[in-house]
C-alpha cells in the first residue's frame, strides 16, 4: 500500500512512529508538508502539486494537521479525498472536532455526558452565562485553543466576569464550562481506533495547575477504564462522523464520565510510553483493512 502523511514536522515522535509502523509492514509512506502543497481544482483531473510535481494518487492519507493550519490543511485533505484517496480521518470530521462549540453540540445531541457549558456573544449577559455553568469557579476556554493554551480557571464571580469581558472585548469567542472539582486535576485520554478503545491513560496536572495536558508539564500513567467510560469514548468518536482515530478526553465526575474534547490528531508519545501499546501499528492495521487500492470513501456531509 502507498500511504501519504500530511505533516509539517517529520521529526515528531508520532510521525516517526507512524512511518516506522508502515515500513515494518511493507508499505511505502511519504511525508508531505501540508503548506507546500497547492492545488488544481478541476472536475475531471483534480491535482495536488508539491515541489513542482503533481502528486500521484496514494491508497491512503494520514492527516496530521496542526491546529494553526486547520483551514488550509483541510483544503488539501479535501483535495486528496476528491482524488479518491482513503483518508484515515475525514476532512469534515476533523473540522467538526476542531470547532469546540460545534463538537460539544454534536456530543450533546447524541446524549453524551458533558460538563455544563454556556456560550454567548453579548457581554451584557455575562452574569447569566456564569450562572448557567453553575457559578464560580468556572473554566473559560478559547474555542481555538489547543494543548491547554487558552484555558483559564476563574475562582470567583468577579474574576470570571473580568476574564470573560476581557476576551469578549478582544472579539475572541470563548466557552464557559462547569468546573469538575472532583476530578482533582486529572483526566483520562482514551485512544479510539476504528470504533474501539485501544489504549487509555490518566493524565495528572503539574503542581498548582488544574490542567492535565502533558504539554503543560503533566504526567501520565496507564489506567483501566470502566465499561461506561469505554462506551462514552467510542460514542464520542462516532458523534464526529468519520473520525476513525482520535483521542477522547474525559473527566470522572460525580455523575459519570464527561467528555472535555475529541482530539482528531492525538499525539502518540504519551500514550505509547504510558501503556506500552503499539498504537501506531494498530493505526496502520486499520488502514490495511479499510484503504483498499482504488477504493474511495463516501464523502461526509458538512
Amino acid at each position: 500500500m502507498k500511504i501519504m502523511m500530511l505533516a509539517r514536522n517529520p521529526n515528531l515522535y508520532s510521525h516517526k512512529r507512524l512511518v516506522e509502523a508502515a515500513k515494518d509492514r511493507g508499505h511505502e509512506i511519504d511525508i508531505v508538508n501540508t503548506l507546500r502543497c497547492y492545488m488544481n481544482i478541476t472536475s475531471h483531473r483534480p491535482q495536488i502539486i508539491y515541489n513542482g510535481q503533481a502528486l500521484p494518487k496514494y491508497d491512503a492519507v494520514i492527516p496530521r494537521i496542526g491546529a494553526s493550519i486547520t483551514f488550509y490543511g483541510l483544503a488539501v485533505l479535501r483535495q486528496c479525498e476528491m482524488m479518491g484517496m482513503y483518508s484515515l480521518n475525514e476532512s469534515v470530521a476533523i473540522g467538526r472536532a476542531r470547532d469546540k462549540l460545534r463538537s460539544m453540540q454534536l456530543l450533546a445531541r447524541d446524549g453524551i455526558g458533558l460538563p455544563v457549558s454556556a456560550f454567548a456573544h453579548d457581554p451584557k449577559v455575562t452574569d447569566q452565562v456564569i450562572e448557567i455553568a453553575g457559578g464560580a469557579p468556572v473554566v473559560i476556554k478559547l474555542l481555538e485553543g489547543t494543548q491547554g493554551i487558552g484555558v483559564v480557571l476563574a475562582d470567583t464571580p468577579r474574576s470570571a466576569k473580568s476574564v470573560i469581558e476581557a476576551f469578549r472585548s478582544a472579539n475572541v469567542n470563548i466557552l464557559i464550562q462547569e468546573f469538575i472539582k472532583e476530578a482533582g486535576s486529572t483526566d483520562i485520554r482514551a485512544l479510539v481506533v476504528g470504533g474501539r478503545v485501544v489504549a487509555a491513560m490518566q493524565r495528572s496536572g503539574s503542581s498548582g495547575d488544574f490542567r492535565s495536558n502533558l504539554h503543560r508539564g503533566g504526567s501520565a500513567q496507564s489506567i483501566k477504564i470502566t465499561a461506561e467510560e469505554r462506551s462514552t469514548a467510542v460514542r464520542a468518536a462516532r458523534a464526529m462522523g468519520g473520525l476513525n482515530v482520535c483521542g477522547v478526553d474525559m473527566l470522572r465526575s460525580n455523575h459519570g464520565p464527561v467528555v472535555m474534547e475529541v482530539n482528531s490528531s492525538p499525539g502518540l508519545e504519551g500514550i505509547e510510553n504510558a501503556t506500552g501499546v503499539d498504537v501506531a501499528g494498530l493505526i496502520v492495521e486499520f488502514l490495511e483493512k479499510n484503504a483498499k487500492p482504488g477504493r474511495s470513501r463516501t464523502k461526509g456531509k458538512g
